[in-house]
């Protein structure tokens, strides 16, 4: 007999090694333990043709799923150290590809776990993993246990915080559908009134022309029956005329013919109406264009991307506030990428909280371009704070602790000598940032480090600078720098790994008195402003003096420059030279913006610009020592973090190939990375 294991209820025949032959192959052996995963399994031959035959004899029953068929051939086993269990040579659709250790088809696991290969090993395995180290097998399950335990715990300790947040969207959300709601309803009570409105004109504009008809006709009318009658009596007496005229003349018929003269006669001098006595004129005045348009352009969804997580605030009315005087904060609005959004109409509010607890009044200014100012006064010192909320939510930073004093009469000065012109010379300390640059303290309201890294030291040596100016970068990955005082541009990589330089003193065409500005052309020539020599040269990509027939030599804004300081190239190939012309690659003016003053989009003395990919244009604010954004159109729109390593006079910068912005720090005698979110 064969022996039969029960699987399932049924009794399957198994052919262990060194029994007789069961099927007619005799390559199948299948051994197991009793707790096995395949005791829930059955086994079949999968190579005997007589399966069903040997089934039916054997059991009285015949299998329906043929491929349900593990083929364990003679008793093959293999260790598989990274999924650190033991792997079966067969098929079986519902068993997985990877069997617990506790499994191996004839070899007994060893206690022991491989820490190398994160693995429970069996007794054939150990002698491979000789030279590894191995701990119990319970230790190691332990302390799989007990960090998967700290894992779990980690991820449980996020559940608040997920739940809370995703009651706080699904609020959001909740509020955006009943705004939707309320919007429509009066979309739709708007409308109905307009109909109501528009009916009502209508039935005025009907009961005019009814009374302005009738009053004309009646007139007319009145004239119509005037001469019909004068028709008929003329007509009666020509008749009556015309047959006395027919008959006999008698004495008897004199009378009554004398009676017809004097009808005749009074009816020839009657006065009838034979013009018009009104006009036919009825028309309809309707100025339908402006109404049309008035429709068109009636009522508009007003909505920002903007999110409070990624806006931000600047400025120095987050620090730097002086009792009594007005102090302004800049808001920049961002959507969730951290792109700069473009429209205004956010609601933002915003509150200086004093320490007593009441609230300082101030004006916030929307600037239609996603940026926004908030003015305030404070009128004694103190700890103050400042909420900035954006949709009710706190937007980066904020609250923000604020600390007020009284202004010294020092300071008075130093603010009034600040901004000088950039060829004076100042002596003592460093020029003061602007009331509306980034703060130059980090102690209070951190934001964001944009600094990447900073290359330069003042000299006269490769890599070195003095009074360092322009900025460029090329696609090709350079970053070129015009070395002021040196006469020269020094190319660097954008990793800031010096490359090469070029450049001689002189005031000849192709030669460099005082290089301010560079920019690279779309087409790779070099293009530098050059301050003592009141043009713009422009040179070749490696270094050489480019001379066009046309122009007679390469020297744009000749005769009409003062003094260039910064250059940049737009998409368009047009030249831009500050202080903010724009050129066409002809020399026709284009635009122009900006005035004096320490606000948003004003300038203390402008030196550098730079395009970016879309339009905008950013401008090196020398005098306020601040770098500011503005659209293709001139409008403000935001400022650049300088704040973790305040910038002294900044020169030149651009848009390097990467996306970051690299300003020449003059006054540091360095040049330096940001990165540039727009």
């Amino acid at each position: 007999m064969f022996p039969f294991v029960p699987l399932n209820g049924r009794n399957v025949p198994i052919r262990l090694d060194n029994w007789e032959h069961l099927c007619q192959f005799g390559d199948i052996i299948v051994g197991f333990p009793k707790r096995s995963l395949l005791t829930q399994m059955p086994l079949f031959c999968p190579e005997c043709p007589k399966l069903d035959a040997l089934f039916e004899s054997k059991m009285g029953w015949v299998p329906k799923k043929k491929e349900n068929i593990i083929d364990i051939k003679n008793n093959q086993h293999e260790c598989n150290p990274r999924t650190r269990s033991s792997k079966l040579k067969g098929t079986y659709p519902d068993l997985p590809a990877t069997v617990p250790p506790s499994f191996s088809l004839g070899h007994q696991v060893a206690e022991l776990f491989c820490s190398a290969c994160e693995s429970a090993l069996c007794e054939d395995c150990v002698p491979d993993h000789e030279e590894h180290p191995k701990v119990p097998l319970s230790q190691a399950l332990e302390q799989h246990r007990s960090s998967l335990q700290e894992r779990l715990g980690g991820v449980q300790s996020r559940l608040p915080q997920i739940s809370d947040a995703l009651s706080f969207v699904k609020e959001i959300l909740q509020q955006l559908t009943n705004q939707r709601a309320f919007i429509e309803e009066d979309i739709q009570s708007s409308f109905e009134d307009l109909h109501k409105q528009l009916d009502v004109r209508k039935s005025v504009l009907l009961m005019e022309l009814e009374v302005t008809y009738r009053l004309k006709q009646k007139v007319l009318q009145a004239q119509v029956d005037s001469l019909v009658r004068g028709e008929g009596d003329l007509a009666a007496s020509c008749t009556q005329t015309e047959e006395a005229l027919a008959g006999e003349a008698c004495a008897a018929s004199m009378q009554a013919e004398q009676e017809l003269q004097e009808r005749l006669g009074g009816l020839a001098g009657l006065g009838l109406p034979c013009q018009p006595e009104e006009n036919d004129q009825l028309d309809l005045l309707l100025e339908t264009d402006g109404l049309r348009k008035s429709i068109h352009n009636l009522g508009t969804i007003v909505t920002t991307s903007a999110v409070a997580s990624q806006s931000e605030a600047m400025g120095a009315g987050l620090e730097q506030c002086i009792v009594g005087h007005p102090a302004s904060v800049t808001i920049v609005t961002r959507d969730k990428s951290g792109g700069a959004c473009k429209s205004g109409n956010a609601i933002l509010s915003a509150e200086v909280f004093t320490p007593d607890g009441s609230i300082v009044d101030g004006e916030i200014v929307d600037h239609k371009n996603g940026t926004y100012e908030f003015v305030y006064t404070v009128p004694n010192e103190g700890d103050f704070s400042l909420a900035l909320r954006l949709y009710d939510q706190h937007i980066k930073g904020s609250p923000f602790k604020l600390t007020i004093n009284r202004i010294l009469e020092a300071e008075v000065e130093g603010a009034k000598r600040r901004g000088k012109s950039p060829g004076q010379k100042k002596k003592g300390s460093k020029r003061a940032s602007s009331a509306l640059g980034t703060p130059r303290r980090k102690t209070q309201n951190p934001i964001e480090d944009d600094l990447i890294f900073r290359i330069g030291t003042k000299g006269r040596n490769k890599g070195e600078f003095t009074n360092l100016q322009g900025v460029a970068a090329s696609s090709t990955g350079r970053i070129l720098i015009a070395d002021s005082n040196n006469q020269c541009v020094q190319i660097f990589s954008n990793e800031g790994e010096f490359k090469t330089r070029f450049g001689m003193r002189g005031r000849s065409p192709g030669q460099l008195q005082r290089p301010t500005g560079v920019a690279v052309h779309p087409t790779g020539d070099i293009i530098i402003a050059d301050y003592d020599n009141k043009w713009v040269s422009i040179f070749t990509s490696e270094g050489k003096y480019k001379f066009f027939p046309t122009l007679h030599e390469a020297k744009l804004g000749s005769g009409r420059l003062m003094g260039p300081k910064g250059v940049s190239v737009d998409q368009d190939g047009h030249v831009i030279v500050v202080d903010n012309k724009v050129f066409t690659p002809e020399g026709e003016l284009v635009l122009k913006f900006g005035s004096n003053g320490e606000g948003n989009g004003q300038f203390n003395a402008p030196t550098g610009v730079a395009v970016d990919v879309n339009g905008n244009i950013i401008v090196a604010d020398w005098g306020n020592s601040r770098i500011q954004v503005f659209d293709g159109s001139g409008s403000f729109l935001s400022y650049i973090n300088t704040s973790a390593d305040p910038l002294y006079g900044p020169q030149g910068l651009a848009l390097t190939s990467d996306g970051h912005v690299v300003v020449a720090d003059s006054g540091n005698h360095c040049f330096k990375v940001y990165r540039y979110l727009q």
